[in-house]
């Protein structure tokens, strides 16, 4: 009898183990997924701050009389962008958040 019950505790105990595993996997790819260090990026126009078609964008592109550019991090508001900057190296991304900072513009 004693056999069997530690056979039992073990059966347990493996399981638990596939289940604590499991948890860490699934945390590390959660992290994973939202530590992207690239700030979000839109197409604009650098006169008038307006969100365009990102085929406006492309290289190779002169949308907008030229005027037509990557602008990284802020928001956009009624079109209009808004607390990023068309300088990429300006602005940094958090991880899971997905909060960004930025400065210049």
């Amino acid at each position: 009898m004693d056999s069997s019950s530690s056979t039992s505790t073990r059966r347990r105990m493996r399981s638990g183990g596939v289940a604590i595993g499991g948890m860490g996997l699934l945390a590390a790819a959660l992290v994973a997924c939202g530590s992207s260090k690239e700030p979000d990026k839109r197409c604009v126009d650098r006169v008038t701050l307006e969100k365009l078609n990102n085929r406006e964008c492309k290289s190779g592109s002169s949308g907008r009389g030229g005027h037509a550019a990557y602008y990284y991090g802020g928001s956009v508001s009624g079109n209009k962008v808004s607390g990023g900057s068309f300088d990429k190296s300006a602005v940094t991304r958090g991880g899971i958040g997905g909060h960004s900072s930025s400065s210049g513009g």
